[in-house]
């Protein structure tokens, strides 16, 4: 219940999740290089949209919505969402709006599919009888949301920003 209330509301009166960083001796250039590497290499979850400007990013996901029933658990849906970042000179700001859950039923092969390609935003009151099951896909969004923030800061501000490893060779004949 009290992640709930992490996802600001914006002036459209939409969930969002907001930061804007200062990234001490780090410049354009620099910040710009880790956006692209954490979406190619780190996150090739999201699909980045848009590169538009040289500064902006703009990329789409998605979180699968599970509900666990006893020992069981099986997905229950989707919340697809959007993704934006800017960087400027030892700054950057990045915001994961457009919150909206797409449910899931099993097709006639066991598998659990998409019931429509539309999903129905996070801010809409489902009524009373899907009240509860409405919260819980909010409180698993924002601890999503809240978690990915962390991730892509703390890889924004890494100094050693991650890129492809090296493969490293066993030597056996040495020991």
């Amino acid at each position: 219940m009290a992640q709930t209330e992490a996802l600001a509301i914006d002036e459209q009166g939409k969930y969002i999740v907001y930061e804007l960083v200062a990234a001490k001796g780090i410049s354009k250039d620099q910040l710009k290089e880790r956006a692209i590497t954490f979406f190619k290499i780190e996150r090739k979850d999201l699909k980045l949209k848009s590169n538009t400007g040289d500064t902006t990013f703009s990329a789409a996901g998605k979180l699968i919505i599970n509900k666990t029933v006893l020992v069981m658990s099986h997905p229950s849906g989707e919340v697809v969402y959007h993704f934006q970042s800017e960087v400027k000179n030892e700054k950057f700001r990045f915001w994961l709006t457009d919150f909206s859950f797409v449910p899931y039923q099993r097709d006639r092969y066991g598998n659990f599919v998409a019931t429509t390609n539309k999903g129905t935003p996070l801010e809409n009151n489902p009524g009373k009888l899907n009240e509860a099951q409405w919260k819980e896909y909010r409180s698993q969004t924002a601890t999503y949301a809240i978690q990915f923030s962390k991730e892509f800061k703390n890889y924004m501000l890494n100094t050693q920003a991650k890129t492809q490893s090296a493969v490293k060779k066993v030597v056996s004949k040495e020991w």
